[in-house]
């Protein structure tokens, strides 16, 4: 996996202002939550929304659950607030703060000094807070290199695709998924350039919500051409999506199995038992060091997971 290690299969987004729903949260299986207080939350109910937030955090039960809170972006006159409050509020039940439209690394630099005094003042671990960047417009993606290292607290750089669209001018109105008129998928080079941030910096990659919640079919196979490339998860926005996200980015059981099976093999056979070996034959494929690591890979996102294998590695007798 990457340097971060929090599992982010599924990331179901909950509206700040509807106390039902950030209960309802708590118990349900997504890795990960983000109350929302940006576009899921209309600007009146904005205050509200901060309260509701910190109550749920101090008082909910998220039973390992990643705890993130979207505020809102730095064009409004909401965001430092939401800052503030969110975390002298909650901060020491907070996992990261999420900055939607990132359009470059100074806004970064900006959340990352205001977390830093705001730990400070309150006592807090400075540095545990981490940031989740919201590509959601050109100027984001042009400048992903650099908000992905503006900052060490940075743990994930995450596709918005609605705001995206908009703000290139797309002609489609519906989010996430492919265009008739296009003989290609027009999201793969968003995709690649976000992955490609992500990994140079050591970050996790997350693709952005499907809006169409009621077809769970065709948000699988929109979840998998992100999952191929090797995106970590993807945002949920209803509860019927999230056992699909956790099965599309979670290793088939074969697979898994598989790779912890390269791992042991080839552990063995470059040991002094196994001859020194550095290239051999496992069944009818050849592994080495390369195939190690693509078996980490693997076993990494099944281990994240909780799978565990149902075959295991024999040494060849003398």
């Amino acid at each position: 996996m990457t340097a971060v290690g929090r599992p982010r299969r599924s990331c179901l987004a909950v509206p700040g202002s509807s106390v039902k729903m950030l209960g309802k949260a708590q118990g349900l299986p997504a890795d990960q939550v983000f109350l929302d207080l940006e576009d899921a939350v209309a600007p009146l109910a904005k205050p509200d929304a901060r309260k509701n937030i910190v109550a749920a955090l101090n008082e909910g039960d998220w039973a390992g659950k990643t705890r993130v809170v979207r505020v809102n972006d730095l064009t409004t006159p909401w965001t430092y607030r939401d800052v503030i409050e969110v975390v002298e509020g909650a901060g020491a039940n907070l996992d990261c703060i999420m900055l939607p439209k990132a359009q470059n690394a100074e806004q970064v630099h900006w959340l990352d000094l205001l977390l830093t005094q705001i730990e400070r003042t309150l006592g807090l671990e400075v540095g545990r807070i981490g940031i989740e960047a919201q590509i959601e417009n050109a100027a984001g993606l042009v400048n992903v290199d650099a908000i992905a290292a503006a900052s060490p607290r940075v743990e994930t750089i995450i596709f918005g695709p609605a705001d995206f669209m908009a703000s290139i001018n797309m002609k489609s109105l519906v989010v996430g998924a492919l265009i008739p008129d296009y003989p290609g998928d027009p999201y793969h080079y968003i995709l690649m350039r976000i992955l490609m941030a992500a990994r140079m910096h050591d970050k996790q990659a997350i693709d952005g919500p499907f809006l169409q919640i009621r077809d769970t079919d065709a948000f699988r196979e929109v979840a998998k051409r992100s999952a191929a490339l090797g995106f970590d998860g993807k945002w949920v926005l209803h509860p019927g999506q999230i056992d699909a996200a956790n099965e599309v980015y979670s290793p088939a059981q074969a697979d898994y199995d598989h790779a912890e099976l390269i791992l042991d093999a080839y552990d063995w056979y470059t040991s002094e038992a196994g001859g020194k070996l550095g290239a051999v034959m496992l069944g009818d494929e050849m592994i080495d060091e390369a195939s190690r690591k693509m078996a980490l890979v693997i076993a990494a996102k099944g281990r994240a997971a909780g799978m565990t294998r149902t075959s295991s590695f024999t040494p060849p007798s003398e």
